[in-house]
């Protein structure tokens, strides 16, 4: 499968790359859009922390299901979904409360782990949103516009104030 690699800071190229093994409990999803963030913009030119080369970048992703087993989210081959990057371990004292998002073993796709600026990519299935009604430009930014929706939600602002 095509694969973009940022194999050095400002250095990516295209090659081809074996597609991923359907492994249970996760689902093989076609990457049709991808966005650029900062985060990728960073990587590229090197001053992404935390990051080492080579690397598939792309965490703003969206796609279609191709292969997936029983699963409790109904997701089924032919969905449209959005990608959740953030994969937590779910034995750290976080996640074990509740908090996957301060997971001491967080790792993102396309930072600590390879992302989808490639055809295939296997995924768990907690970590998809069925997006049937949105465009695939639009599902690829659910992930972006939810963390600007949860820093409004926290800020508690109320109409009328700025």
């Amino acid at each position: 499968m095509k694969t973009i690699i940022c194999e050095r800071p400002d250095s990516l190229y295209m090659t081809e790359t074996e597609a991923p093994a359907f492994v249970p409990g996760e689902a093989l999803v076609r990457i049709r859009r991808i966005g650029i963030c900062g985060t990728d913009m960073h990587a590229y030119r090197g001053n992404q922390p935390f990051f080492e080369y080579p690397r598939i970048l792309g965490h703003e992703l969206s796609g279609v299901v191709e292969q997936v087993g029983d699963n409790a989210n109904g997701l089924k081959a032919g969905d449209q979904v959005a990608i959740i990057p953030y994969l937590a371990c779910g034995s750290c004292i976080a996640c074990r409360g509740g908090k996957t998002n301060c997971c001491m073993s967080m790792q993102v796709l396309g930072v600590h782990r390879d992302g989808g600026m490639r055809e295939l990519i296997s995924v768990p299935t907690t970590h998809l949103i069925r997006t049937e009604g949105l465009t695939l430009d639009q599902s690829a930014v659910v992930e972006p516009l939810a963390i600007g929706a949860h820093a409004v939600r926290r800020s508690e602002l109320k109409r009328g104030e700025f």
